[in-house]
């Protein structure tokens, strides 16, 4: 055991997605551009939200959580991978390192449990519209928003202890980000137990929100099916088209990641895909939640015409 005491790193060193310089030059371009449409969307949504009274409603606060939730995550990773991009050596320190573990996790276990928690108010929004102000008061709204945060980093702090306590044989990650499966391939040791705590902690974070919306969405069809107009159908289902579309998104990316079969899994597979969740995602998100709500766009131009007038 004490050889294994010898083998705590002092930095990591990542080795991103490409080490071709002009590569690496397109993607910083490519990726900024992203950033800076991610963090632009998110912070126009939660702006419009604040400034129509219109939009001060349970769907919408989480929708505002939602989008604190993205910007965050963004500024957790795509700032050193920009850095990185134009960096010779892409290095990060172990504190940093573990850090940034701990806090994207936890940013992605939040914004699981948060699109869970706005499918419970989407059903209720459809299945009892006559007491849904009752039922989705402000107090269970903030409460709701408090535990999925409180989950998300709960989950990531147990996984983020088990695998620093490692002894580690290298300090290349090849990965873009310090990542669960990409730091446990630099474990001394026989992972098995860590192999088993992560599939119970995807388990919870991913398999109970999914359960959620599976049953919110189960009872949200049943109650759509009873609606004889036609009108009223569609209105029914466009309050929900966009949470959908996003919680497909989130959850099947990362679905594909922690479930898939090994033997059928590549490290640059999962890198692709970690990059559909960890920047693609909080990107699309706004956009979905924007482009297909009129009462996000209604709330838009009447923001612009009021920018026009001051002008």
């Amino acid at each position: 055991m004490a050889q294994y005491n010898q083998t705590w790193v002092n930095e990591f060193i990542l080795l991103g997605l490409s080490n071709d310089q002009k590569t690496q030059i397109y993607l910083f371009v490519i990726f900024l551009a992203m950033y800076l449409v991610t963090m632009l969307g998110n912070f126009l949504i939660i702006h419009l939200i604040r400034l129509d009274t219109r939009l001060h409603t349970p769907m919408y606060f989480f929708l505002s959580v939602l989008s604190i939730v993205d910007i965050c995550y963004m500024n957790s990773t795509v700032p050193q991978m920009l850095i990185h991009f134009l960096s010779s050596r892409k290095s990060i320190p172990f504190c940093s390192c573990v850090f940034q573990f701990y806090i994207s996790l936890g940013l992605a276990g939040t914004e699981f449990f948060l699109l869970g928690a706005m499918a419970y108010d989407r059903y209720v929004a459809v299945c009892y519209p006559l007491h849904y102000t009752v039922i989705m008061h402000g107090g269970l709204c903030i409460a709701l928003a408090a535990a999925c945060w409180t989950a998300g980093f709960l989950n990531s702090l147990m996984e983020t202890i088990i695998t620093f306590r490692l002894p580690l044989c290298k300090n290349i990650i090849n990965h873009f980000v310090c990542e669960t499966l990409a730091v446990l391939r630099l474990a001394c040791v026989d992972i098995s137990f860590n192999k088993v705590m992560v599939t119970f902690s995807v388990f919870v974070v991913l398999m109970f929100p999914c359960a959620l919306v599976l049953f919110s969405y189960a009872q949200i069809v049943r109650a759509i099916l009873r609606i004889r107009s036609t009108q009223g159908r569609r209105k029914a289902f466009g309050t929900c088209a966009s949470h959908l579309t996003v919680v497909s998104l989130c959850f099947g990316a990362t679905i594909f990641t922690y479930m898939w079969p090994r033997a059928t899994s590549t490290v640059e597979l999962e890198k692709m895909i970690s990059i559909f969740y960890t920047v693609v995602a909080p990107m699309l998100n706004p956009l979905i939640y924007s482009l297909r709500n009129k009462e996000v766009m209604s709330a838009m131009k009447k923001a612009l015409g009021r920018f026009s007038e001051e002008k």
